[in-house]
Order: C-alpha cells, then sequence, then structure tokens
C-alpha cells in the first residue's frame, strides 16, 4: 500500500514514509468503520481508491474536507457492505 499512495501522491523520497503508513492505517481505519467490516483493500477497488483519496486528503491537511467531498461514495460503500451483511444473514438462517 506504501507504495501504491506513493505513486498515487507522486512522492519520490522516503522521508514521509513513516507518516504515509500512518495515514494508511488511519485510513483503512476510517473506512472500516464507515463499511461496519474489515475491508480488502488490496482487491476492493473501490476500497483501495477511497483510501488512495483519504491519503491524498490527509497529507495535503485538508482531511476535513474528504468525508464532504466523498459522501457519496462513503455512502455507497457503506450500503453495498451492508446490503452484502444482510444477504449472508438471510442466507445463513434459511440454510
Amino acid at each position: 500500500m506504501l507504495e501504491q499512495l506513493k505513486s498515487y501522491l507522486k512522492i519520490t523520497w522516503n522521508d514521509d514514509d513513516a507518516l504515509l503508513q500512518s495515514l494508511i492505517a488511519r485510513g483503512q481505519d476510517f473506512l472500516n468503520d464507515i463499511a461496519g467490516i474489515k475491508l480488502n483493500f488490496e482487491a476492493d477497488t473501490k476500497a483501495n481508491q477511497l483510501l488512495m483519496d483519504y491519503g491524498r486528503y490527509a497529507y495535503n491537511h485538508s482531511l476535513e474536507m474528504f468525508e464532504i467531498n466523498f459522501k457519496r461514495e462513503l455512502l455507497k460503500l457503506s450500503i453495498r457492505e451492508g446490503v452484502k451483511a444482510h444477504v449472508a444473514a438471510t442466507t445463513e438462517t434459511s440454510s
């Protein structure tokens, strides 16, 4: 994830690696909380893109605008994962 975020932000130096790792971890926690589950950021391209954008906003000291600008995408993520959980629970109870 670190190299992907660095590439996304066009960062070629290593001085900010610890900061970027921290932003990735915070972004994952934030998005997992929104989704209500632990997301697979490697396999889920939409969650991955949101994580990269979270990192971009956090790195540029604009995190307060992330939720405002990505409200629609965050809502879709939350609904998508809620529907998946509901379908899984319904399938389990009917088996």
